[in-house]
């Protein structure tokens, strides 16, 4: 993950949340702006659950995030957590994830 920064002002995630494309997964929220940058955000709102919860899901999707990240395009990214996220095997949520990331094109072979 070494390429990639992290996104810190909520300036910079209100950008993404208004001129960015999204694309909603039943685990997950993915916010993509085209921009030469490479920089990722990760959220999870206190609808998920406690601290605890909130850090476990933000913990999968930046294992996620990690898997993926060298097919990735550049860009800035925030990935949103949604409850289901706790409840579904990894295996479902990374399956999920990668037709996510093909159906808004952001992989870099397709």
């Amino acid at each position: 993950m070494k390429d990639f920064s992290t996104l810190k002002s909520s300036r910079e995630f209100n950008y993404v949340y208004r001129r960015g494309k999204s694309w909603h997964s039943p685990f997950f929220v993915i916010f993509y702006k085209q921009s030469n940058a490479k920089k990722v955000g990760f959220v999870a709102s206190k609808k998920i659950g406690n601290a605890v919860k909130r850090n476990r899901a933000k913990r999968r999707l930046k294992a996620l995030f990690i898997e993926f990240y060298d097919l990735l395009k550049p860009g800035l990214y925030i990935f949103v957590a949604k409850k289901d996220i706790l409840e579904v095997d990894f295996a479902k949520i990374k399956k999920s994830f990668e037709k996510s990331l093909r159906n808004i094109k952001l992989l870099k072979n397709g």
